[in-house]
């Protein structure tokens, strides 16, 4: 009897076990790269010049009236600046209104040039926050 029970556990087993999965495909190999169009080369950008370093530039939408604009044009656009602050090659214009405060940075794009807007900040006049910068311009616009 032990025998039977034996065989019956051992065909029962049997029966549990896996059968063999089809194997998948392999994936196919990888495509070369495209071939890319050789990028001429630049002219090297001028020497350094002791002490000077090329200033970071502001982008975006909107900006394009403002941006690398000289003090006077901001002056005629947002009227006369609550602060003109000069250190070294850079210049600082505040301007304000209940609504807002707008700080524009000047540096020179070159050595001996007239520094020219590269940087924006604005903020809420109250306490500080940030304010989007083009509704800051919009409204110091309108009160300049």
């Amino acid at each position: 009897m032990r025998l039977v029970v034996t065989l019956g556990t051992a065909l029962l087993l049997s029966a549990c076990a896996s059968t063999p999965q089809p194997t998948q495909p392999a994936p196919p190999p990888p495509r070369p790269p495209a071939q890319s169009q050789a990028v001429p080369p630049s002219a090297p950008p001028p020497p350094p010049v002791e002490g000077f370093r090329t200033p970071e530039i502001m982008q975006g939408p909107g900006l394009s009236g403002v941006i690398r604009e000289g003090a006077r044009s901001l002056i005629s656009q947002f009227g006369q600046p609550r602060l003109d602050v000069a250190e070294g090659d850079m210049r600082k214009l505040q301007f304000a209104s209940q609504a807002c405060v707008m700080d524009i940075f000047l540096y020179p794009l070159r050595p001996d040039a007239e520094p020219v807007a590269t940087w924006i900040e604005t903020r809420r006049a109250s306490d500080g926050a940030e304010v989007d910068r083009l509704a800051c311009m919009q409204a110091l616009r309108q009160a300049g």
